[in-house]
């Protein structure tokens, strides 16, 4: 027999080995699987459990663990058009190809996505009954920034502003505070979900407290202490809040903490001025002003307001758990530089609860919010849900009508944004566990419905099993932040800066320097 025949034979056999090892490793060919195995009757039991959610066409693969017990687990991921995805897997982890994934969606936006689980265990195949997503036609925005912080913590530490490309699992940093030593990184705010235009604030003691401004690409330190801020369409204001804020504890509880603004008031820095102004709407001294936000024509500021009925600024109130919000808009001209007169939209009197964090949506027709029991904080109170008011039905009935969404659980709801394209929210929920926030996303649908959110997908499905950082302040932004984390910190550490003149300082009409500028932003705060 010649070498070349007896060469063939060989790689015969050695091939015919393989498809026997392939077929020792999975008990039988994914045919044969689903041919042979027993029904279960019921859904697989999955962590993250992201069935019936509506799911953006440019998601990351959601990848998740199958919580059945057995040795070998295969999965098909199909739809109606395009080739179905099918994993082998010794590991109940599953992680889903994602050029594999994003093909699938893309070639399906608006129909259902469904999931079929096999598992086997003692030699035996286990059939359990397919669960679904139904693929949104619009996408998310591609990027989401956040601040991720340690839940309980008495120290700036390890703390920063980092972002995520929602295609995949890409997480990169904004800036933290190893770049400027110890400090504090919060209040990122951002234009028209935009990146320049931007604003990410610092509280330092070395370097003291400022607002980095991006713009054009280039970074200005502006000498103040900016609190909760929001960029005015134009991009050519920046309204924010400026607060004293105490954090304090109770006896016991399922959250000890919490905070209370025993003074605040809202101003507004004029970008190409470069100066800070406020008005007597924004600042009265009987009232607690916060939480700015602009409406997408720019023509409104809305934002919330409390009665302040304590004299003493440095000592807790005993009325603390009585402070309510109020929602309240003013008319604004950017070309005159001109404020209206305040008008109530929602109560605290009506509602019953305090209204804080209103976020209006780009295409201007939905109002989204938090209710809670009291206060100014609603990430430490366990009652605070999302709610929603239809802006233009209440253009034309004059009642602003609000509505608890499907999306809220027995856990604190709290930081919220909305997509450009109005479709997608989203929120932080401290749901699971009580003390850790966590992102999720949610399909907003043109009739208002929230639909069941996902958890912000992670490559290692346990990943937050295990993970002790807390996620907060989640902004949906269409593009990545270019400036980088070192000139930023750069600027942080850099002597030149902006100073500006604050015309009130905590509510009392005077010109003076940001006092506050000097008292570095409560640490304890999330």
């Amino acid at each position: 027999m010649s070498k070349y025949p007896r060469f063939l034979i060989l790689l015969l056999v050695a091939a015919l080995a393989v498809v026997w090892v392939c077929v020792l490793c999975l008990g039988a060919s994914g045919s044969g699987v689903t041919t042979g195995a027993a029904a279960v009757g019921r859904p697989p039991q999955i962590h993250p459990d992201n069935a019936d959610a509506v799911i953006p066409p440019n998601i990351a693969p959601l990848n998740f663990l199958i919580r059945e017990n057995g040795s070998r687990f295969l999965v098909r991921i199909w739809a109606s058009r395009g080739e179905p995805i099918e994993i082998r897997s010794r590991s109940a982890k599953i992680t889903i190809p994602g050029k594999s994934w994003h093909e699938l969606l893309g070639t399906n936006r608006g129909g259902p996505l469904t999931f079929e689980v096999f598992v086997q265990s003692d030699g035996a195949w286990r059939q359990f009954s397919p669960f679904h997503c139904a693929i949104a036609n619009e996408d998310i925005d591609n990027y989401l920034a956040y601040r991720r912080i340690h839940p309980v913590h008495s120290a700036w530490r390890d703390m920063g502003t980092y972002q995520r490309d929602l295609r995949s699992f890409g997480e990169s940093i904004i800036l933290t505070n190893e770049y400027f030593g110890e400090g504090c990184v919060n209040c990122h705010t951002f234009c028209n979900q935009r990146t320049d235009p931007m604003l990410v604030s610092t509280r330092s003691r070395e370097y003291n407290n400022a607002a980095m401004i991006i713009r054009a690409g280039a970074v200005e330190k502006v000498g103040a202490t900016f609190g909760y801020s929001a960029w005015h369409p134009s991009g050519r204001v920046l309204a924010y809040s400026s607060a004293k804020i105490v954090m304090f504890q109770h006896a016991a509880g399922s959250e000890i903490r919490d905070v209370i603004d025993l003074d605040s008031y809202l101003a507004y820095y004029d970008v190409n001025a470069r100066v800070v102004k406020t008005a007597p709407a924004l600042s009265r001294k009987d009232r607690l002003e916060t939480y700015p936000t602009w409406s997408p024509d720019g023509r409104f500021l809305y934002f919330c307001s409390a009665p302040l009925t304590w004299a003493q600024r440095d000592v807790i109130p005993e009325q603390y758990d009585q402070v309510k919000y109020d929602l309240v808009r003013v008319a604004y001209d950017v070309e005159r530089d001109a404020w209206g007169t305040p008008e109530t939209i929602l109560s605290a009197q009506d509602t019953g609860q305090s209204i804080l964090e209103p976020r209006i949506s780009p295409d201007g027709r939905w109002l989204l919010f938090c209710l809670c029991k009291y206060g100014c904080f609603p990430v430490y109170q366990q009652s605070s849900d999302l709610y929603l008011v239809d802006l233009e039905a209440a253009q034309r009935t004059g009642r602003y009508e609000y509505r608890r969404l499907e999306v809220n659980s027995d856990e604190s709801e709290s930081w919220h944004s909305w997509s450009r394209n109005s479709r997608w929210i989203a929120f932080s929920s401290k749901r699971g566990n009580g003390t850790f926030t966590r992102t999720y996303l949610s399909y907003v649908d043109p009739n208002g419905v929230a639909h069941k959110p996902l958890l912000l997908p992670q490559k290692d499905p346990t990943h937050y099993d295990s993970c002790l950082w807390t996620y907060s302040v989640p902004e949906l932004i269409m593009e990545p932040v270019t400036v980088t984390r070192e000139n930023l910190g750069r600027v942080v550490r850099g002597s030149r800066q902006i100073h500006v003149e604050v015309p009130v300082t905590m509510a009392t009409p005077k010109v003076g320097p940001d006092t506050a500028a000097s008292d570095p932003y409560t640490s304890t705060r999330e």
